[in-house]
């Protein structure tokens, strides 16, 4: 039929859903009425990501950009790409006191906050933690270095760092990897693209290590920061020489499709390798997602009491050389609980242990 009223493929209602987001104002309105409802909505699973995320990301294009500013006053304009940006652009608070993973947000603030040296950032993104680090350790004189081949996302980047007035930082479209002058490419979308070997005809980019790194420079380096999709492994072992010498505080993300930790966390390759050079290790009880959680302290679970049951999924882990860090009010030491915080799950494994 010509002319046949149903919306089979679902392709008209996602042509006007965009064409009504071209309108700012009542784009806008949407995204308020979509994150209010969501209190209202009773639903066995994400809410957000399987009812009112979809609709929001349908308002929008991958081109739009947006600004939006913290309860500090520190501003980040972002693309609409990813959850990232529609969890950050649907926080309830107009200013909100982060963009992205809360718990983690803190535990980097408060380990750049005593540590000496430089601080290393591996899939930087657009800044939704470097910004905030490099502000917090910009008056002890200390600078970020930060990564990111993504060309959108690292000229985003470089967008926040100057909006903030932030010099104390080094923006490299380069990768981490364990060897230096690898050729690669993203495979994937945006943030979640991983790192493959490129051809000798395919745009890709440069690696070098962190040894390497360091060394051109003549670095010392306090902290080191990976979230890119799988090469965590390799690039530590790209700054084996950076971790005997200076032992940083290391910040990384594990996920199940590129770790298996079916014999357990602390048994995969890349703990077995922190473990061995005197790192205690962490799973960070975190929102992979904008959530205010004033007041809570950053709970951490030892690698080897991780509950790791459910669909493949990814988490962040520190380790450090000194377990007496997190000694303080703003940690909390728990076991045999889940590391994904998660509204819809089980409070017993998904919740903060002290409640919502």
């Amino acid at each position: 039929m010509a002319n046949d009223p149903r919306d089979l493929d679902g392709k008209r209602l996602q042509n006007a859903l965009y064409m009504l987001g071209r309108n700012e104002s009542l784009r806008k309105q949407l995204m308020f009425f979509l994150r209010d409802a969501e209190q209202d909505l009773i639903f066995d699973g994400s809410v957000r990501d399987e009812i009112t995320g979809p609709i929001v990301d349908a308002l929008h294009d991958e081109k739009d950009v947006y600004e939006k500013s913290l309860s500090d006053g520190t501003r980040f304009r972002i693309l609409f790409r990813t959850k990232i940006a529609r969890d950050f652009l649907m926080s309830p608070q107009e200013h909100p006191s982060h963009v992205w993973e809360p718990q983690t947000t803190k535990l980097l603030l408060g380990l750049t906050s005593g540590i000496k040296g430089d601080v290393i950032v591996g899939g930087a993104y657009f800044g939704d933690q470097a910004v905030l680090v490099a502000k917090n350790i910009k008056t002890s004189g200390r600078s970020i270095h930060c990564f990111e081949p993504n060309l959108d996302q690292a000229a985003m980047l470089r967008e926040n760092f100057k909006i903030n007035n932030l010099d104390n930082v080094r923006i490299n479209t380069l990768g981490l990897w364990s060897e230096s002058s690898v050729r690669l490419k993203l495979d994937g979308f945006d943030s979640f693209a991983n790192a493959i070997q490129a051809d000798a005809d395919e745009d890709g980019f440069e690696t070098i290590s962190i040894d390497d790194y360091r060394n051109q420079s003549n670095l010392e380096i306090g902290l080191i920061q990976l979230d890119i999709e799988g090469a965590e492994l390799g690039t530590l072992r790209g700054a084996e020489k950076t971790i005997a010498q200076f032992k940083p505080h290391i910040i990384f993300e594990v996920h199940k499709d590129y770790v298996d930790w079916s014999h357990g966390l602390e048994n995969t390759e890349l703990l077995r390798m922190l473990l061995e050079a005197g790192y205690t290790i962490f799973a960070i009880r975190d929102f992979n997602s904008h959530y205010e959680m004033p007041g809570k302290p950053v709970e951490l679970i030892p690698a080897d009491k991780v509950y790791l049951e459910g669909p493949p999924h990814g988490f962040n882990m520190v380790a450090v050389q000194d377990v007496a860090i997190f000694a303080g009010p703003g940690y909390k030491i728990v076991e045999n609980v889940s590391p994904k915080l998660l509204l819809h799950k089980d409070p017993a494994l998904h919740h903060p242990t002290d409640g919502l």
